[in-house]
């Protein structure tokens, strides 16, 4: 038996899978009970009328070579949550199995684990080392039962990198026990080459890419899972035939065209710009008890009085996130860095 399958809940590995409509695009389509018109009345040969390409091809393959893996070591998805789901569904048995996370962290790691009924233990960051992983403890408290670990770097809502060796001896660790699945939603801001090259050398290493923050298309909702390809076929099992959308599709791989992704650079760099502005001035204010270093598109910002900050925030007609909910932020507001000007309004109303 495969690792993967013995990891797995065994009534997924046992699944039986949908078998969706053919797809054979140099023939006329008269197989998936779709209109014969798109909505405009035209020909609708490759209108929206149709069903998209389960797991489409070309934007398999461009973030394939975007992200330097082989592209059965790709699954993509609805952002990054619905991977997270996905990987929940998969591998936790409802009231048996377990998902570690290290708060404070994104919370859709716990939502999606309590959704399948699996329980959430947790293993906090350490605030005194700048939000690095206790490595020992999260060691230890991983039982039989544990089947993902969840790790986020940069992490949000904190903005710091994992250490990348850590990450790797954890999931050195824990091959054959656990899924170590590393989240790195905000890589392309930070200084440091993804993780994703290791999964070859760690298959119980998974990697959580998306378009939605350094590609700005959030609004479109298409994010990847790169991991070992026993990973993914386990995975397509389970998502649904159809999962991305045509115009998502069409958006992606725009996006991934030479001159959109040489405007991307640019855009980033001014942003890193704008973030390193915004840390340099923020940390003097009266206002402002710390900035935390941060290596992805935010800061988190902690206040003497972070209500105030945040209605002064408001007023200046610009919303920041609350954080004062994440364990151990009790006094903190994560701020997503903005245009110059947005960025300037905001340390005005701060001043």
């Amino acid at each position: 038996m495969s690792w993967v399958n013995a990891l797995a809940r065994a009534d997924i590995v046992a699944l039986k899978v949908y078998e969706h409509a053919a797809w054979r695009p140099e023939l006329e389509r008269l197989h998936a009970n779709e209109l014969p018109w798109s909505p405009a009345g035209e020909d609708g040969r490759d209108g929206l009328n149709r069903y998209p390409q389960p797991q489409p091809r070309a934007l398999l393959e461009g973030l394939a070579r975007l992200y330097g893996v082989a592209s059965d070591s790709v699954l993509l998805g609805r952002g990054s949550d619905e991977a997270i789901d996905l990987l929940c569904r998969a591998f936790c048995r409802a009231g048996q199995d377990a998902v570690l996370v290290c708060p404070p962290t994104f919370g859709m790691y716990a939502v999606s684990a309590r959704i399948q009924g699996a329980e959430v233990i947790s293993v906090p960051l350490r605030a005194e080392h700048g939000f690095a992983l206790d490595e020992q403890a999260l060691l230890e408290r991983c039982t039989p039962a544990t089947k993902l670990v969840f790790l986020c770097s940069p992490n949000n809502p904190t903005g710091n990198l994992l250490d990348a060796q850590t990450v790797l001896r954890i999931a050195a660790a824990l091959a054959g026990r656990a899924l170590v699945v590393l989240d790195e939603a905000y890589i392309e801001f930070a200084d440091r080459p993804s993780l994703a090259a290791h999964i070859g050398a760690q298959p119980n290493l998974a990697v959580l890419r998306t378009l939605s923050k350094a590609y700005g298309l959030a609004g479109a909702r298409c994010g990847a899972l790169l991991a070992d390809p026993q990973v993914i076929t386990l995975l397509r099992k389970i998502i649904p035939p159809y999962a991305i959308p045509k115009l998502t599709v069409d958006a992606a791989l725009a996006r991934l065209g030479p001159a959109a992704m040489q405007s991307g650079r640019e855009r980033l760099a001014t942003l890193l710009a704008e973030r390193a502005r915004l840390e340099r001035e923020l940390t003097p204010l009266p206002l402002v008890a710390r900035v935390w270093p941060s290596a992805a598109n935010f800061l988190l910002v902690e206040f003497h009085d972070a209500q105030s900050a945040l209605d002064r925030a408001c007023a200046a007609g610009l919303l920041v996130r609350d954080a004062r909910g994440y364990p151990g932020l009790a006094r903190a507001l994560r701020v997503s860095v903005g245009t110059p000007e947005q960025n300037s309004r905001l340390l005005e109303a701060w001043s």
